[in-house]
């Protein structure tokens, strides 16, 4: 099936003729005998016990993405960060090493340093990652990941998906990639090789700013197996209501994704042009300076972009964000409505100076998340804030 067409109908179950599935908001599932239990406890992973391990709400999303990402199986997390956490724990063990792009999401570039790196003796090297070589030469003997972010935060900047996935697999190391800009519609890393696919299903999969959660896909024994470890074991447990608010932003996915890529097209032009923006970081421009391996191993580009104003001045750059009137100032990305946020504020809380250098921004660097309102609207917004920019 088509992806619309799957995310409409597969894996739904629909007791007495319903058109939406029910939410089963129930902890607990009874037995009618000794025998019954005891079979499931011998099946966990297809039996419905306790909703901290299986619900069938829960189970109808994971097959949908697992599917739309052509992967074996999947597994939802109450939020991105519990998937990244579950993902990486699984792959690593303590003195291990593992490979990371510079530009990683910042709260998972905090939970290596800050807090596996001094409990767990981890080392971490962190590359650019345009550059296959970069990786070859980062490996060490007790590699045991490499985590990527393709496009990666604040930068947009690519990796070469397939060929990192083959160097680590000649070496035994585990790929893990964070794949919630392109999602799962427009990049597909589990056929290039990635063993873990992650989404912050908060963004375009959620689509409507009013969940929160994450998912894990890959093949069955591997997701299996983090399901029944760090999964179950450290509680993060997906909750049925949200996996039913995700079912229903499911059936508008592929809608919803291919006008934020229509819209985000007329507005990164624009700003392409405009005389007080330095520059604009967007995979989707024709002269990105990845182009060719952007639509090597993407189909389509979403909403989410950068764009460096000409100023580093902190009055005029406040100025600008505070003139936007249909641009919500806000964290997150990926909902129906246009949000624009300064990594700055969040990254010089989170990361040291040296680390925040390294990034490659200034203050001067704007993401705007582009959303499903009139384009040529949201381009009048940004033209009156930044005539105001002295």
């Amino acid at each position: 099936m088509q992806p619309e067409t799957l995310l409409a109908h597969d894996a739904e179950r629909h007791p007495n003729g319903a058109v939406v599935p029910p939410i089963f908001q129930n902890s607990l599932f009874t037995f009618e005998s000794w025998d019954d239990i005891d079979h499931a406890f011998d099946h966990r992973l297809d039996s419905f016990i306790y909703t901290r391990g299986k619900n069938p709400t829960v189970k109808m999303v994971e097959e949908k993405l697992a599917a739309l990402a052509g992967g074996e199986k999947a597994q939802l997390f109450p939020s991105g960060m519990g998937a990244i956490s579950a993902a990486v724990m699984h792959c690593i063990k303590a003195g291990d090493h593992v490979v990371a792009v510079k530009n990683l999401y910042g709260p998972a570039n905090n939970f290596l340093t800050a807090y596996l790196k001094p409990k767990f003796n981890l080392e971490i090297t962190f590359v650019e990652g345009k550059a296959v070589a970069e990786f070859e030469n980062a490996i060490q003997s007790n590699t045991s990941l490499i985590f990527l972010e393709s496009p990666s935060s604040a930068v947009f900047s690519l990796q070469n998906i397939s060929a990192v996935a083959a160097l680590a697999k000649s070496k035994g190391i585990k790929t893990i990639i964070d794949n919630t800009w392109a999602t799962p519609l427009f990049q597909k890393p589990l056929a290039m090789g990635i063993d873990l696919e992650m989404h912050s299903c908060s963004k375009y999969i959620g689509g409507h700013s009013d969940v929160v959660a994450g998912v894990l896909i890959g093949k069955a024994e591997l997701i299996d197996s983090i399901s029944l470890r760090e999964y179950e074991w450290i509680g993060a447990k997906m909750a049925p209501f949200e996996a039913w608010l995700l079912l229903r932003s499911l059936r508008t996915f592929t809608v919803r994704v291919k006008q934020h890529q229509a819209n985000a097209k007329v507005v990164a032009e624009f700003l392409d042009q405009h005389p007080k923006i330095e520059l604009v970081r967007y995979p989707g421009l024709d002269h990105f300076d990845q182009k060719e391996l952007a639509h090597q191993q993407m189909t389509g580009f979403t909403g989410l972009m950068g764009f460096q104003l000409k100023t580093t001045d902190l009055p005029s750059i406040k100025k600008f964000v505070n003139s936007l009137e249909l641009f919500q100032i806000g964290v997150s990305w990926g909902g129906h409505e246009s949000l624009i946020y300064a990594p700055a504020i969040s990254y010089l809380k989170e990361l040291s100076p040296d680390q925040f250098e390294a990034l490659g921004i200034s203050l001067g660097d704007m993401r705007i998340s582009v959303g499903l309102e009139n384009a040529q609207d949201l381009i009048e917004d940004l033209n009156q804030a930044l005539d105001g920019i002295v």
